[in-house]
Formats: structure tokens, sequence, C-alpha cells
């Protein structure tokens, strides 16, 4: 495959976002905002197989797991890869409540998941973490992650950000809820 049309298929067009697609993302919202009432960062992870159906799912639990690699997308991988092997993966799409972060874009590549929806946009989080002493994250997209991988990965997002960012402005703020 060329990079042109690695390219392409990076950068799917929000079209491509299916009500499958739409109920699993906002699964996966549903999970950051668990997360942020149990004490962690507000991020969630859904991963469904190729017919649709739900294989894992999983929310951030860095502070009350005292684990920095607690991210959702990595706790929803643990369980996924404990399930399929990784031909079973390769149709397998994973649904983040916000852009996967350079750990986790690594992650999704070595378990072979080849498409990846998402809500909430880094530069958008980045820009209400910024505010909050001790936030830190490798400026980096997970599609610039995913661009150095030898098969293809797709990138739908972001989508429904509003309700996405919704929790970590309320994280933020310091409200709860």
């Amino acid at each position: 495959m060329t990079t042109e049309s690695q390219n392409n298929q990076l950068n799917q067009k929000v079209t491509d976002f299916s009500a499958s697609d739409e109920r699993y993302l906002r699964q996966a919202i549903v999970l950051s905002q668990q997360a942020r009432a149990r004490g962690n960062r507000p991020f969630g992870a859904v991963i469904a197989d190729a017919r649709g159906e739900l294989v894992a799912q999983a929310e951030n639990d860095t502070i009350t797991a005292h684990d920095c690699t607690g991210h959702a997308e990595t706790n929803a991988l643990r369980i996924a890869c404990g399930k399929l092997d990784r031909a079973a993966l390769a149709g397998c799409t994973l649904y983040a409540s916000g852009e996967p972060c350079v750990m986790c874009a690594g992650a999704i590549f070595w378990s072979n998941i080849r498409r990846v929806v998402y809500g909430a946009d880094a530069v958008q989080l980045r820009g209400l973490r910024d505010v909050a002493a001790g936030q830190m994250d490798l400026v980096m997209s997970c599609r610039e992650v995913f661009r150095a991988s030898l098969h293809p990965i797709s990138v739908i997002g972001p989508v429904l950000e509003d309700e996405a960012l919704a929790p970590h402005r309320l994280a933020f703020q310091g409200k709860t809820g």
C-alpha cells in the first residue's frame, strides 16, 4: 500500500460513522463519566469485533490503581487480547472517549486493531488540562503514530466531541458529576 493511500485511509470522513459506531462511542463516554466518578481522569474505551459484538470495555484507572499505564484503551486492550488472537483483533474497532495518546496508539498498533473511533480531540483536551498543574502529554496525534505503521489503521474522529468533552470540563473545573 502506498503512503498516499494509507494517509487517505487514516483520515476517513465522519460519513464512515455508523449507528453502531455512535452507540459504542456513547458507551465509551459513559465509561469516562464513571471513571471521573471514581476519582480517575475521565476516559473510557470499548472494543467491538467485526460483527459489531462487544469484546471489551474499560475506564481509566490510573489514579485508583496507581498505574500510569491504566488508560482506558490499554485496559480494554488487555481484556480483548485475552479473548481474541491478533488476526481476529484486526477486524475490531476501538472506541475511545478521547483521542488515544501516544502510549495507547502504540498499544493499538501492537494489538493489530485496524480501526479507531474517538470523541474528544487531543488538542482540545490539552487546552482544558493546561490550567491544571502537573498535567503532561506528548504533543503527537494518534494519526501521527499510526502513520508509522506498516499496516493501515483508520481513524474517525473527533465525533460527538461536545458529549465527550463534558466530563473533562467538569473535572478540570473541579465540579462533581
